[in-house]
């Protein structure tokens, strides 16, 4: 029997996460602990002796919830960073200021929303901004000088869900919301010209589509498109004629990106995400470059920037059964320079291979997913718990996951399904989803659970279902709806009732509610549907024990979407855990709060499933 790896090495922090390079290559940013919490750390890179880690210093200094999201600006010489207060999600935008240490605040105002909308090698000095301090369900967009830190307003939102702009840091693109959940592409030729509609993106097209870079010239748009056909493919368009070109499609699976050349914006390589990633290389150029890196680990590689020179690539690897990786690689001798292993006390430890498997829904429907077993021999009649993503609108896919590993170094087989509405797989996957919260998306994992169990890998008497968002939603479903089916249920801000869901939704979120009605319903015109589906509407059906954990300031899901269902509870006396984190939103950030849930989790799985527990 394999040894239990420690909470604390798969949910604490990491020993050092997500690697940003400096423009001019110069030095490298990381994020890492300092006195226990996540910070900005930089170090300067030699180009012959790699990373002088022994300089490394914090330039950040935060104390409570951790950074973890931050870039540099183009001028080598100020680091961009977001910060909510608790999990609030009221994003603030910061700096540091490398050579003085100053830090600023460069959106002081209160219950905001901030996020940056581009910047450019051809502006160094310049940032623009959305933030909605104006309107909370719009992001005008604003002008920040990083010199003097001066805010200026630009343009004032009239409605639209998102902006783009060119290399020459002038808002060209905006993407305009229509009453059925579609969009019209607007772009406009200057900063004084009109706007006009280049195209309409159906309501069927959105989640399968997205615009993703101005040319260098700002003569026409990089696009993930479906449209004439279910899947997203990478697309140019002139903004001139409208014409469209196909550049990179896959008749199973959508397009999830692009790598970019940094001067033209031309295409080079395109990932296509099925079982695992795949590669569609454009650019000839770069043709051996991939081939190179791909040697280097077998992880799938993830491209994390380049200098200006386009001779240092920053690139990392994941994988299923190891820690996330980071390489620094050279162009010129084709070779790269180990960086570091995010959590490199995995190595000590047995983990798990996630391996891809698929079934036939009721209806036909192809469904696709993960198993990942317990390390060793055996592989039937095991106890299972069914990890359902949130989103819904999202996917699982193949990598490191410290749940999954966790599950099966417990002795649990771990099952997650891409169920329909899920994205990734085309648009009429998405589209079998909507208005099935509750209904066909979760006979999908009821499916599931039979498909495991009828190939004896597990114990259909010992199955959870687990999960948080919407996969906490379709926890509390698989209670309420099918408790006869599962043992036990673990719901993480997961919400109750759908009407109180749609009515309690973040401003921000206003200008694409036509597509959340049309994939949830809506709350007006459906409420008798809704409640229909609603866990609370028959919360007394539920024979199983639940766990339920809550987020005090989660913006999404609030706490009275627990509390609420945690009182049925306990009014019908429903055996039933509840754990309330007064510092924590839609997830829990700080370590100790991680560590307290699956402390907590891990116990009450090993009570009803009967799998392993770290004392």
């Amino acid at each position: 029997m394999v040894d239990l790896i420690p909470r604390s090495v798969l949910f604490g922090n990491p020993e050092r996460t997500s690697p940003r390079m400096s423009h001019d290559g110069s030095q490298l940013g990381w994020i890492a602990p300092k006195d226990g919490v996540l910070n900005v750390w930089v170090a300067p890179i030699d180009e012959s002796d790699g990373v002088d880690w022994a300089a490394a210093r914090a330039v950040t200094d935060d104390t409570d919830r951790g950074i973890r999201m931050f870039g540099w600006a183009w001028d080598g010489r100020h680091l961009l960073y977001v910060q909510d207060a608790g999990g609030d999600e009221n994003w603030r935008l910061y700096d540091v200021d490398l050579v003085t240490g100053e830090r600023r605040d460069l959106t002081p105002f209160e219950k905001i929303h901030a996020q940056i909308i581009g910047s450019s090698k051809r502006r160094p000095t310049e940032v623009l901004v959305g933030m909605n301090a104006d309107n909370p369900q719009l992001h005008d967009v604003y002008r920040l000088d990083l010199v003097t830190g001066n805010l200026v307003k630009e343009i004032e939102n009239p409605g639209y869900a998102g902006w783009l702009a060119d290399e020459d840091l002038v808002v060209r693109c905006a993407l305009a919301p229509l009453p059925d959940g579609s969009l019209d592409v607007l772009v406009r030729d200057s900063a004084s010209a009109d706007w006009r509609t280049l195209l309409t993106i159906p309501a069927e097209d959105v989640t399968s589509s997205d615009v993703v870079s101005f040319s260098g010239d700002g003569r026409s748009l990089v696009m993930i498109s479906a449209a004439g056909a279910d899947t997203g493919r990478l697309t140019r368009v002139d903004l001139a004629t409208g014409a469209t070109t196909v550049l990179a499609e896959d008749p199973e699976a959508d397009v999830t990106g692009a790598v970019l050349d940094p001067d033209t914006r031309d295409p080079q390589i395109v990932m296509i995400l099925k079982d695992r990633m795949t590669y569609v290389v454009l650019d000839p150029s770069v043709e051996d470059d991939l081939k190179a890196i791909r040697g280097l680990h077998p992880g799938d590689p993830m491209f994390l920037g380049r200098d200006e020179a386009d001779q240092t690539w920053l690139v990392g690897f994941n994988v299923d059964a190891g820690s996330l990786t980071f390489y620094l690689y050279d162009r010129a001798s084709k070779s790269g320079r180990l960086l570091f292993e995010a959590r490199p006390a995995l190595s000590s430890y047995t983990l798990a291979a996630m391996e891809p498997f698929s079934f036939t829904a009721r209806d036909g429907l192809e469904i696709h997913g993960y198993v990942t077993f317990p390390p060793g021999p055996g592989r039937s009649s095991l106890p299972a718990v069914l990890d359902v993503h949130g989103g819904p609108q999202v996917r699982d896919s193949w990598g490191y996951n410290p749940e999954a590993q966790w599950f099966a170094n417990r002795g649990y087989l771990c099952v997650q399904v891409n169920y329909r509405g899920s994205t990734g797989y085309g648009k009429a996957f998405v589209a079998a989803g909507d208005r099935e919260w509750g209904g066909k998306m979760h006979d999908d994992l009821i499916d599931a659970v039979s498909y495991i169990t009828g190939q004896g890998w597990a114990d259909p008497s010992r199955v959870a279902i687990y999960g948080g968002s919407y996969g906490g939603y379709a926890a509390l479903v698989g209670a309420a709806f099918t408790p006869g089916v599962f043992r036990c249920a673990v719901d993480i801000v997961g919400p109750s009732n759908l009407k109180t869901l749609l009515e309690t939704i973040p401003p921000y979120w206003a200008p694409m509610i036509a597509q959340l009605y049309r994939r949830v319903g809506n709350p007006e015109t459906d409420a008798e549907f809704l409640w229909s589906r609603s866990p609370l509407s028959r919360a007394r059906d539920i024979r199983i024990p639940l766990l339920i954990a809550q987020g005090a300031n989660d913006p999404r899901v609030k706490q009275a979407e627990s509390e609420q269902i945690v009182a049925a509870l306990t009014e019908a006396g429903i055996e039933h855990e509840y754990l309330l984190f007064p510092d924590e939103g839609h997830g829990f950030a700080k370590p100790e709060n991680r560590i307290r849930f699956y402390t907590a989790a891990e116990r009450f799985l090993a009570r009803y499933l009967g799998g392993r527990y770290e004392e």
